[in-house]
């Protein structure tokens, strides 16, 4: 029987939706009146209600909150829309770290070797607006505006920046 396999670190799964609501919709609203910690410590247990201890299938969880991981390191949390429920039937195995790739194998960091047909690469994106906006002032050599949030959407002559708060859909709503 064929199977997929799914190699992570640490990573935040969330639900898609808390109570009919996009969980974004839902984090942007209680961050209105409260600070990002306590929004992330509010996210996190409403998931763990929601998903139970995903950790026994081998998907750890971050140290820092989802929304404080978007907002420092630019890792966007996964949202769940049916994997999960791969993941525990096995029909999806996570397995520990990559060591090295060879020919039709996949070598991992416990030693053990998996045969494989492809390899999905989900490594998130980086901005390349460096490279085809020939401009300094709005943009930084990391392809972000350089002005903070929530200053950081308007630059000059009609140039606007949608998407690179690190605040997810919400957050290019926003902008």
């Amino acid at each position: 029987m064929k199977f997929c396999s799914i190699f992570l670190f640490q990573v935040h799964v969330l639900p898609r939706e808390i109570f009919g609501k996009s969980i974004f919709e839902l984090a942007m609203f209680m961050m209105k009146w409260l600070p990002l910690w306590l929004v992330d410590k509010i996210l996190l247990i409403l998931t763990w209600f929601i998903l139970g201890n995903i950790e026994k299938y081998g998907l750890k969880r971050p140290k820092i909150g989802p929304l404080e991981l978007k907002n420092t390191q630019g890792k966007t949390p996964v949202l769940d829309i049916g994997a999960l429920e791969k993941i525990r039937s096995r029909k999806i195995n996570v397995v520990p770290g990559i060591k090295r790739f060879s020919c039709d194998t996949v070598e991992l960091v416990n030693g053990e070797k998996l045969e494989i047909d492809s390899v999905v690469l989900a490594t998130g994106y980086c901005s390349n607006v460096p490279f085809w906006l020939k401009e300094s002032e709005f943009f930084s050599k990391n392809g972000f505006p350089k002005a903070p949030f929530p200053n950081s959407w308007k630059g000059k002559s009609g140039l606007y920046a949608v998407g690179f708060t690190r605040r997810g859909l919400s957050g290019a709503s926003n902008d």
